[in-house]
């Protein structure tokens, strides 16, 4: 595990957890794999990223790879704010995730901050069998406090039973077109909770600065933005409460 970076150094990481259902019903991780700037750490129930290393720094790719197999219960957090710094290139994390039947994943990470200056793309491809539950949730902070954003771009690409649930994406690279009433007005930050499986509702709701759209699959999808990141969590907090309170992986269904 390296502690810190040297100068002008891109990282290629890539970190790996499994989880599975033991004989007693407990989940247990039978990998738990860190590398470079991505440790991994098992602790009050969940497994937590922490960052060994600042950035993500321009030129870094990095990966992670989930498992939860059949009867199983993930819970992935990070200790703390990821920060997508410039250098030289493009950043990226890319995350692949595969759920058994009867699996659950709650992947719901710190905040992400696209500061002054970084080009950073993150993906997600999620694979979620038939019995499945997935509670996905992610912010993005656009730029520290006093500064300009990066640029920034998101991707989810999610199936349920073989089939198509959820192709989404968020490209933030254009300040003259995000800026813009129709993308993101003056918010600051961004951030989205899918949710899949059983229990969720099928009715379109839209509130200040929130939207509630089912899918055409056993899923819901949560976005919001708002000015700073403490006013989108409550808005993401709050939808997911007040609409999703059925689903295993909600707030109020847990």
């Amino acid at each position: 595990m390296t502690g810190g970076r040297s100068a002008g150094r891109a990282y290629t990481a890539r970190a790996a957890v499994t989880a599975e259902r033991g004989a007693d019903g407990r989940t247990r991780l039978p990998l738990l794999r860190s590398d470079g700037p991505l440790a991994l750490r098992e602790a009050a129930g969940a497994v937590y990223l922490v960052g060994a290393a600042a950035g993500p720094l321009g030129g870094d790719d990095l990966e992670i790879d989930i498992e939860v197999r059949a009867g199983a219960s993930l819970a992935v957090r990070s200790a703390a704010t990821s920060v997508a710094l410039p250098g030289a290139g493009e950043s990226r994390l890319t995350v692949r995730a595969d759920v058994a039947a009867g699996g659950r994943l709650d992947f719901a990470p710190e905040p992400a901050v696209a500061a002054a200056g970084c080009r950073h793309r993150s993906s997600a491809r999620i694979t979620l069998a038939e019995g499945a539950a997935l509670r996905w949730y992610e912010e993005l902070v656009l730029g520290r406090h006093g500064e300009p954003p990066g640029r920034h771009a998101s991707r989810f690409d999610v199936t349920f039973g073989g089939v198509p649930l959820l192709r989404h994406e968020l490209c933030l690279d254009d300040p003259a077109v995000y800026g813009s009433p129709a993308v993101l007005g003056g918010a600051r930050a961004a951030g989205s909770v899918l949710l899949a499986g059983a229990g969720l509702p099928r009715e379109p709701r839209t509130g200040d600065g929130v939207a509630v759209l089912p899918l055409a699959g056993p899923g819901v999808l949560i976005t919001a933005v708002a000015a700073d990141s403490a006013a989108l969590r409550r808005r993401l907090a709050g939808a997911e409460r007040d609409h999703c309170p059925e689903s295993p992986l909600s707030p109020a269904g847990r």
